[in-house]
């Protein structure tokens, strides 16, 4: 069985800053940043799951629901690739670096 925790770590502390920004700070593009990695963890999430259909893409919710979406979305990958009968290469630690990536051009 695959070691998602890494990847629960990360989106728990994304999300985490998300919540804890000012409204100034994710209206400057922090939830931007959140929405487009929520929106790509869903994706990976759906094609661990099912490959063969087309992913839909998470909506925009508004700056205030961003930091949900980002845990929905990495922890329903986490799950995805917990109980994937063969995991796609490279993950979970691909997302994880895709969290932390995101997380730095939000923050910085």
């Amino acid at each position: 069985m695959l070691d998602v925790n890494p990847l629960i770590l990360a989106v728990d502390r994304f999300a985490d800053r998300l919540r804890a920004a000012p409204e100034s700070r994710l209206r400057r593009g922090a939830a931007a940043e959140g929405l487009a990695l929520a929106r790509e963890l869903a994706v990976r999430a759906q094609r661990v799951e099912d490959a063969g259909r087309e992913p839909r893409i998470m909506p925009d919710a508004g700056v205030f629901a961003v930091a949900d979406q980002v845990m929905v979305a990495g922890r329903d990958l986490a799950q995805a690739l917990r109980t994937a009968k063969t995991p796609p290469g490279g993950e979970p630690d691909g997302a994880v670096e895709l969290v932390e990536a995101a997380g730095k051009r939000a923050f910085g």
